[in-house]
Protein backbone atom coordinates (compact mmCIF):
# COMPACT_ATOMS: atom_id res chain seq x y z
CA UNK A 1 0.00 0.00 0.00
CA UNK A 2 2.81 2.37 0.78
CA UNK A 3 4.40 1.64 -2.61
CA UNK A 4 1.13 2.30 -4.47
CA UNK A 5 0.65 5.51 -2.51
CA UNK A 6 4.12 6.68 -3.46
CA UNK A 7 3.39 6.03 -7.13
CA UNK A 8 0.23 8.13 -7.04
CA UNK A 9 1.94 10.95 -5.22
CA UNK A 10 4.79 11.06 -7.67
CA UNK A 11 4.78 14.36 -9.45
CA UNK A 12 4.37 14.35 -13.15
CA UNK A 13 7.34 15.42 -15.14
CA UNK A 14 7.19 19.10 -15.94
CA UNK A 15 6.27 19.79 -19.54
CA UNK A 16 7.97 23.18 -19.55
CA UNK A 17 11.34 23.16 -21.20
CA UNK A 18 14.47 24.04 -19.32
CA UNK A 19 16.01 27.45 -19.86
CA UNK A 20 18.71 26.04 -22.13
CA UNK A 21 16.06 24.54 -24.41
CA UNK A 22 13.97 27.71 -24.34
CA UNK A 23 16.98 29.82 -25.29
CA UNK A 24 17.77 27.76 -28.38
CA UNK A 25 17.61 29.83 -31.51
CA UNK A 26 14.70 27.97 -33.09
CA UNK A 27 12.62 28.10 -29.90
CA UNK A 28 13.53 31.71 -29.16
CA UNK A 29 12.53 33.00 -32.58
CA UNK A 30 9.27 31.07 -32.43
CA UNK A 31 8.49 32.61 -29.05
CA UNK A 32 9.40 36.11 -30.27
CA UNK A 33 7.15 35.77 -33.32
CA UNK A 34 4.28 34.55 -31.13
CA UNK A 35 4.63 37.58 -28.85
CA UNK A 36 4.50 39.94 -31.84
CA UNK A 37 1.02 38.97 -32.98
CA UNK A 38 -0.65 41.83 -31.08
CA UNK A 39 2.12 44.42 -30.83
CA UNK A 40 4.78 44.57 -33.53
CA UNK A 41 8.41 44.80 -32.47
CA UNK A 42 10.95 47.04 -34.13
CA UNK A 43 14.25 45.67 -35.36
CA UNK A 44 15.94 47.18 -32.30
CA UNK A 45 13.37 45.83 -29.83
CA UNK A 46 15.71 43.42 -28.02
CA UNK A 47 18.26 46.17 -27.41
CA UNK A 48 15.61 48.58 -26.10
CA UNK A 49 13.83 45.95 -23.99
CA UNK A 50 16.99 45.41 -21.94
CA UNK A 51 17.48 49.11 -21.24
CA UNK A 52 14.07 50.82 -21.45
CA UNK A 53 10.61 50.63 -19.97
CA UNK A 54 8.49 49.41 -22.89
CA UNK A 55 5.01 50.72 -23.68
CA UNK A 56 2.40 49.53 -26.17
CA UNK A 57 1.22 52.34 -28.43
CA UNK A 58 -0.28 52.48 -31.92
CA UNK A 59 0.10 48.72 -32.34
CA UNK A 60 3.83 48.72 -31.56
CA UNK A 61 5.99 47.94 -28.54
CA UNK A 62 8.19 51.00 -28.06
CA UNK A 63 10.82 52.10 -25.57
CA UNK A 64 9.43 54.89 -23.41
CA UNK A 65 11.98 55.81 -20.74
CA UNK A 66 15.41 54.38 -19.85
CA UNK A 67 15.83 52.20 -16.80
CA UNK A 68 18.98 54.09 -15.81
CA UNK A 69 19.75 57.78 -15.54
CA UNK A 70 21.10 58.37 -19.05
CA UNK A 71 19.89 61.91 -19.70
CA UNK A 72 23.37 63.40 -19.39
CA UNK A 73 24.79 60.68 -21.63
CA UNK A 74 22.17 61.39 -24.30
CA UNK A 75 22.77 65.13 -24.07
CA UNK A 76 26.53 64.57 -24.34
CA UNK A 77 26.00 62.37 -27.41
CA UNK A 78 23.79 64.96 -29.11
CA UNK A 79 26.19 67.83 -28.49
CA UNK A 80 29.56 66.15 -28.98
CA UNK A 81 29.11 62.74 -30.56
CA UNK A 82 26.16 61.00 -32.24
CA UNK A 83 22.79 59.83 -30.97
CA UNK A 84 20.65 57.36 -32.92
CA UNK A 85 16.86 57.05 -32.67
CA UNK A 86 14.76 54.28 -34.19
CA UNK A 87 11.78 55.80 -36.02
CA UNK A 88 10.78 52.66 -37.90
CA UNK A 89 7.32 52.77 -36.34
CA UNK A 90 6.53 55.79 -38.53
CA UNK A 91 4.28 54.79 -41.43
CA UNK A 92 5.40 55.03 -45.04
CA UNK A 93 3.09 55.32 -48.04
CA UNK A 94 4.53 54.95 -51.53
CA UNK A 95 2.93 56.71 -54.51
CA UNK A 96 3.88 55.55 -58.00
CA UNK A 97 2.73 57.07 -61.27
CA UNK A 98 3.23 59.91 -63.71
CA UNK A 99 4.86 62.99 -62.23
CA UNK A 100 2.34 65.45 -63.66
CA UNK A 101 -0.61 63.46 -62.33
CA UNK A 102 0.98 63.12 -58.91
CA UNK A 103 1.68 66.85 -58.59
CA UNK A 104 -1.76 67.76 -59.90
CA UNK A 105 -3.63 65.74 -57.28
CA UNK A 106 -1.19 66.40 -54.43
CA UNK A 107 -1.67 70.14 -54.88
CA UNK A 108 -5.24 69.70 -53.63
CA UNK A 109 -4.16 68.54 -50.17
CA UNK A 110 -1.48 71.18 -49.48
CA UNK A 111 -1.03 74.91 -50.00
CA UNK A 112 1.85 77.15 -51.03
CA UNK A 113 0.80 79.58 -48.32
CA UNK A 114 2.18 77.25 -45.64
CA UNK A 115 5.62 77.14 -47.27
CA UNK A 116 7.15 74.09 -48.92
CA UNK A 117 5.08 71.87 -51.23
CA UNK A 118 5.62 68.71 -53.24
CA UNK A 119 6.56 70.82 -56.29
CA UNK A 120 9.57 72.48 -54.69
CA UNK A 121 12.59 72.18 -56.99
CA UNK A 122 15.09 70.99 -54.37
CA UNK A 123 12.70 68.26 -53.16
CA UNK A 124 11.38 67.29 -56.57
CA UNK A 125 14.88 66.34 -57.71
CA UNK A 126 15.14 63.81 -54.88
CA UNK A 127 18.20 65.37 -53.21
CA UNK A 128 16.45 66.66 -50.10
CA UNK A 129 13.62 65.61 -47.84
CA UNK A 130 10.69 67.98 -47.38
CA UNK A 131 8.09 68.45 -44.68
CA UNK A 132 4.64 70.03 -44.81
CA UNK A 133 1.11 69.86 -43.42
CA UNK A 134 -1.57 67.96 -45.30
CA UNK A 135 -5.23 68.99 -45.44
CA UNK A 136 -8.34 67.39 -46.77
CA UNK A 137 -8.83 67.88 -50.47
CA UNK A 138 -9.69 71.50 -51.36
CA UNK A 139 -10.35 72.33 -47.70
CA UNK A 140 -7.36 74.56 -46.85
CA UNK A 141 -7.04 76.23 -44.32
CA UNK A 142 -9.60 74.00 -42.56
CA UNK A 143 -9.56 70.26 -41.86
CA UNK A 144 -5.84 69.77 -41.41
CA UNK A 145 -4.80 66.11 -41.34
CA UNK A 146 -1.34 66.52 -39.84
CA UNK A 147 2.38 66.96 -40.58
CA UNK A 148 4.27 64.63 -42.91
CA UNK A 149 7.72 64.31 -44.41
CA UNK A 150 8.34 63.20 -47.99
CA UNK A 151 11.13 62.34 -50.38
CA UNK A 152 11.09 61.78 -54.14
CA UNK A 153 13.05 59.05 -55.85
CA UNK A 154 15.56 60.68 -58.23
CA UNK A 155 14.60 60.72 -61.89
CA UNK A 156 15.69 57.77 -64.01
CA UNK A 157 14.67 59.16 -67.39
CA UNK A 158 11.06 57.96 -67.43
CA UNK A 159 7.94 59.98 -66.72
CA UNK A 160 6.94 57.71 -63.85
CA UNK A 161 8.11 58.78 -60.40
CA UNK A 162 8.06 57.35 -56.90
CA UNK A 163 7.18 59.37 -53.81
CA UNK A 164 7.52 58.21 -50.20
CA UNK A 165 5.41 59.98 -47.57
CA UNK A 166 6.18 59.41 -43.88
CA UNK A 167 3.62 60.09 -41.16
CA UNK A 168 2.85 59.29 -37.55
CA UNK A 169 0.95 56.00 -37.06
CA UNK A 170 -1.92 57.86 -35.39
CA UNK A 171 -2.51 59.79 -38.65
CA UNK A 172 -2.06 56.96 -41.11
CA UNK A 173 -5.64 55.81 -41.56
CA UNK A 174 -7.01 59.32 -42.16
CA UNK A 175 -4.27 60.21 -44.62
CA UNK A 176 -4.51 56.91 -46.44
CA UNK A 177 -8.25 57.33 -46.79
CA UNK A 178 -7.81 60.85 -48.17
CA UNK A 179 -5.09 59.83 -50.64
CA UNK A 180 -7.20 56.98 -51.97
CA UNK A 181 -10.09 59.39 -52.48
CA UNK A 182 -7.92 62.01 -54.21
CA UNK A 183 -6.30 59.55 -56.62
CA UNK A 184 -9.54 57.55 -57.05
CA UNK A 185 -7.91 54.30 -55.97
CA UNK A 186 -10.12 51.28 -55.44
CA UNK A 187 -9.71 48.17 -53.34
CA UNK A 188 -8.15 45.21 -55.16
CA UNK A 189 -10.51 42.48 -56.22
CA UNK A 190 -8.27 39.71 -54.90
CA UNK A 191 -6.85 40.32 -51.45
CA UNK A 192 -3.65 38.44 -50.86
CA UNK A 193 -3.92 36.47 -47.62
CA UNK A 194 -0.41 35.94 -46.26
CA UNK A 195 0.77 32.98 -44.30
CA UNK A 196 0.34 33.03 -40.52
CA UNK A 197 3.11 34.41 -38.35
CA UNK A 198 5.36 31.41 -37.97
CA UNK A 199 9.04 30.84 -38.17
CA UNK A 200 9.44 27.95 -40.59
CA UNK A 201 8.24 24.50 -41.47
CA UNK A 202 10.73 23.00 -39.07
CA UNK A 203 8.78 24.38 -36.08
CA UNK A 204 5.74 22.36 -37.04
CA UNK A 205 7.80 19.23 -37.41
CA UNK A 206 9.40 19.81 -34.07
CA UNK A 207 6.06 20.16 -32.28
CA UNK A 208 4.68 17.02 -33.90
CA UNK A 209 7.63 14.83 -32.98
CA UNK A 210 8.03 14.33 -29.22
CA UNK A 211 11.71 13.73 -28.46
CA UNK A 212 12.70 10.94 -26.16
CA UNK A 213 14.25 11.79 -22.80
CA UNK A 214 18.01 11.64 -22.54
CA UNK A 215 18.61 12.09 -26.27
CA UNK A 216 19.52 15.20 -28.19
CA UNK A 217 16.83 16.56 -30.44
CA UNK A 218 17.80 16.93 -34.06
CA UNK A 219 15.84 18.72 -36.72
CA UNK A 220 14.54 16.33 -39.36
CA UNK A 221 15.43 18.33 -42.40
CA UNK A 222 17.73 18.00 -45.36
CA UNK A 223 19.65 21.11 -44.42
CA UNK A 224 20.35 19.78 -40.92
CA UNK A 225 21.73 22.32 -38.49
CA UNK A 226 21.80 25.03 -41.14
CA UNK A 227 17.99 25.10 -41.23
CA UNK A 228 17.19 27.97 -38.90
CA UNK A 229 13.85 29.72 -38.59
CA UNK A 230 13.41 33.06 -40.29
CA UNK A 231 11.90 36.02 -38.53
CA UNK A 232 8.67 36.58 -40.40
CA UNK A 233 6.38 39.46 -39.53
CA UNK A 234 3.39 40.16 -41.72
CA UNK A 235 1.55 43.42 -41.46
CA UNK A 236 2.35 46.18 -39.01
CA UNK A 237 0.90 47.87 -36.00
CA UNK A 238 -1.51 49.96 -38.07
CA UNK A 239 -2.65 47.32 -40.57
CA UNK A 240 -4.20 43.93 -40.12
CA UNK A 241 -2.17 41.21 -41.89
CA UNK A 242 -5.26 40.12 -43.85
CA UNK A 243 -5.93 43.59 -45.29
CA UNK A 244 -4.66 44.74 -48.65
CA UNK A 245 -1.50 46.82 -48.82
CA UNK A 246 -1.72 48.19 -52.38
CA UNK A 247 -4.39 50.18 -54.21
CA UNK A 248 -4.44 51.28 -57.85
CA UNK A 249 -6.51 53.66 -59.93
CA UNK A 250 -7.79 52.90 -63.40
CA UNK A 251 -8.40 56.58 -64.24
CA UNK A 252 -5.24 58.26 -62.93
CA UNK A 253 -2.88 55.30 -63.13
CA UNK A 254 -1.56 55.98 -59.63
CA UNK A 255 -0.62 53.10 -57.32
CA UNK A 256 -0.57 53.56 -53.54
CA UNK A 257 1.43 51.00 -51.57
CA UNK A 258 1.78 50.66 -47.83
CA UNK A 259 5.50 50.24 -47.06
CA UNK A 260 5.23 50.43 -43.28
CA UNK A 261 7.84 48.24 -41.55
CA UNK A 262 9.37 47.44 -44.93
CA UNK A 263 11.63 50.50 -44.92
CA UNK A 264 13.52 51.10 -41.70
CA UNK A 265 14.07 54.67 -40.57
CA UNK A 266 16.73 55.96 -38.19
CA UNK A 267 17.53 59.48 -37.04
CA UNK A 268 21.10 60.51 -36.25
CA UNK A 269 21.65 63.61 -34.11
CA UNK A 270 25.04 65.13 -33.32
CA UNK A 271 28.15 66.61 -34.94
CA UNK A 272 29.63 63.18 -35.69
CA UNK A 273 26.54 61.87 -37.51
CA UNK A 274 28.11 62.32 -40.93
CA UNK A 275 31.28 60.55 -39.81
CA UNK A 276 29.26 57.61 -38.51
CA UNK A 277 27.41 57.29 -41.81
CA UNK A 278 30.67 57.55 -43.76
CA UNK A 279 32.24 54.75 -41.75
CA UNK A 280 29.11 52.59 -41.82
CA UNK A 281 27.92 52.89 -45.42
CA UNK A 282 30.13 51.98 -48.34
CA UNK A 283 29.40 53.38 -51.79
CA UNK A 284 28.59 50.76 -54.40
CA UNK A 285 30.32 50.75 -57.76
CA UNK A 286 28.20 51.92 -60.68
CA UNK A 287 27.34 49.19 -63.15
CA UNK A 288 26.03 50.15 -66.56
CA UNK A 289 24.18 47.58 -68.61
Amino acid sequence: KQAEKAVHQKKEQSKTKCRKARRRHINLVAEFNRRQRKNIWLETHIWHAKRFHMVKKWGYCLGDSPTEKSYRACYRAMTKHCLLQDLSYYCCLELTGKENELLKQLARICSIDTGLTFEDACCLSGRFEGSLNLYRADRYPEDMLGPVTFIWKPRDGSENRQLWIWMHPALKQDMLRELKAVFQCSEPEEIHIPEPITTSVQDKKQTDVVPSLGKKRKMEDKEGEKAVPVKKIIGDGTRDPFQSYSWSSQTTGIVISDRTMEILRYRLIGPLSHSVLTETLKAASLQTV
